[in-house]
Order: structure tokens, then sequence, then C-alpha cells
């Protein structure tokens, strides 16, 4: 009697514990939390098209003479393309259920009816940004006052480029300025945009604008300013190193480019700015715009890159841009 009532025990716990298991294993995983600096807030509209990722594997040429030959930088030619949102309640409603499922913090730009709604909706997954890319679009004073109101907490993103002027032009002297003295992180705009068609799309926008060493006289004049650099100055990869060797306020992200251009060019490039030593000042961005699946296509580029170790990922995720944001990482576990 004694050894059937020790057996009964036995098995009982044996029970107990495989339902644990059973539980457990049932449970959702819990991801790491991720930080996404570069995304936009836009107005949704029923007319944008699906987009197949890495879609510039292929850039035909056009006919300048032939109207209908005008190359589009989209194209759906892959088995499953992203979605597009249709109606701002459909993309706001499908971005903050991915970010919450995948545990992730976005650092948002752009309409600002959006971002309100966006922050209310989810406040401990909006990080609010102000993008200020020429003197046309907010007076000094506005710009100062809006910052020191406190919902916008970053500046960004800046993009001079589109209006043919450098990031270092006196006009944008004063906005910076303001930023070094709030100690505001600020995201600049270097690199390509619009790939294909950008000279028909945006005729101010000049290639060579994107050039990182543009930004030093900017940095010479503002020591204190810690800015990084959308889309790591792709495709200048010597420029960006150089940059960042001088100056070490200066951080970059892997917006637009992580999804746009083939996989073995996106990975040889940040191979190249992690092998010359700059693993912890490379920030995740999305350059996320009307395709809510772009955080799973985008983040799963980095969990694949064989050549970054654990770490390294993790650094890339989320510590760089704690570090750099001077954010309380105790808040996002």
């Amino acid at each position: 009697m004694k050894y059937l009532y020790c057996f009964r025990n036995v098995l009982l716990l044996v029970m107990v514990l495989a339902f644990q298991v059973n539980l457990y294993a049932q449970a959702p995983k819990k991801h790491y939390p991720i930080i996404d600096v570069h995304v936009h807030a836009f107005k949704a509209s029923p007319n944008t098209a699906d987009l197949c990722p890495w879609f510039l594997k292929n850039m035909p040429g056009a006919d300048p003479h032939n109207h209908g030959d005008n190359p589009s930088i989209f194209n759906l030619d892959c088995p499953d393309p992203l979605k597009a949102a249709k109606t701002d309640k459909e993309m706001q409603d499908a971005l903050l259920a991915t970010a919450e499922r995948l545990n992730v913090t976005m650092i948002v730009s752009g309409d600002a009816g959006v971002i309100h709604n966006w922050h209310k909706a989810a406040p401990n997954r909006i990080i609010p940004s102000l993008g200020i890319s020429s003197n046309k679009d907010m007076t000094v004073k506005a710009f100062e006052d809006s910052l020191t109101a406190g919902f916008y907490k970053v500046m960004g993103e800046v993009a001079p480029q589109y209006q043919g002027v450098s990031p270092s032009d006196v006009s944008l002297d004063e906005y910076f300025a303001v930023a070094e003295r709030f100690g505001v992180p600020v995201g600049i705009h270097m690199g390509t945009g619009g790939n294909g068609n950008i000279n028909i799309s945006n005729p101010k926008y000049r290639a060579s604008l994107g050039r990182p060493f543009l930004l030093e006289d900017m940095l010479a004049k503002h020591p204190k300013l810690k800015i990084w650099v959308m889309h790591a100055g792709y495709p200048m990869a010597d420029e960006m190193i150089a940059l960042m060797g001088a100056n070490a306020y200066v951080y970059v992200d892997l917006a637009g480019f992580i999804w746009s251009y083939p996989l073995e060019e996106i990975h040889a490039y940040l191979k190249r700015l992690v092998q010359a030593g700059f693993g912890k000042r490379i920030l995740y961005g999305t350059d996320l715009m009307i395709w809510p699946k772009l955080l799973e296509t985008s983040i799963q580029v980095i969990e694949s890159a064989n050549y970054l170790s654990e770490d390294q990922k993790r650094d890339i995720f989320f510590n760089n841009a704690v570090r750099f944001f001077n954010l309380d990482a105790s808040k996002f576990k």
C-alpha cells in the first residue's frame, strides 16, 4: 500500500509537470524590445500600390521622349507583395497591432494629426518626431515652441536634399542650434531617394547632396549636436565611415535601403559598416510608410545576417538607440 501511495504521488507530479510544460509551449513568445527609429505617419490613400520588397534588384532605363515609358520604382513581381493600407484606420490598427506583437517602439514623423492619433492609441509605442526640411516649413520660434511643449522628442526627418539644398545650408542653421541647445537628436536624410525616377518626381533633388561630407560644416558649428544619418548615407560608405570616425556623436540608420535594394547589396553595405568598427552606432529603422508588414520584412533582414553576432543584433535593434536617444531601457522590457 505504501508503494502504491508513492507511485500515485509520483504519477500526479509527472502529470502536473507535463501540464505546465504544455502551457509554456502554447504561451506566445515574448519578443525582445526593438526600436524603429524611422517611421512615417502618412494619410492613407485607396490608390496606393502594394509593394514587393527588394524591388530595386532590376531598375530598367526609359526613353525620355516616350511619356508612357517612365519607369516605376515599384513592381508586383513577387509571390507575396506587401499590402498597402487603404484607410487611416486600417493603417493605424495594423501597424499598432504588429508593433505590440513584435514589441516595437517607433520614432514617428510626418502628418501631425496621424502622429497624435497613433500616440493617443498607443503612447508606449510612439515617440513623436518633428520634421523640418526648409525654413518655409515652420519658423524657428514655432519650432522651438513645439519642442518646449514636450510632445515632440526628436527632430527629423530633415530632408533638404529633395529641395536641392545642403544640410549645412545657413537657412537651417538656427533650427539645428535650437536642437543642440535642447539636447534633441536630429535625423537627416542622406543618400538616395525615389530610385529610378527621382529626376521626374523631384526635379530639385541632387544625388550629390547626399554626400555625408556635406554634414561637416554643420557639425563644426554645432559640436554638441547629436545626429543620425538616415539610410546610412547609402551608397557612400567611405564618406560615411570617415564622417563617423571624425564625429563621435554621429550614428546611422538602415532605413529605406533595407527593404528596397537587393539583399546582397544590403548585407554588403551593413557588413562594411560593422567591419569598420561602427556596430555600436548603427540604428534599426524601416522608413515605413503605408505597408504595415514592412516591420516584419525588415526585422528578418537583420535576424538573418549570419555575419552579426547575437550581441551585435541586439545593439542594432535596441541598445544603440537607447544610448543615442537617452532612453530608459527598463521601460521597454
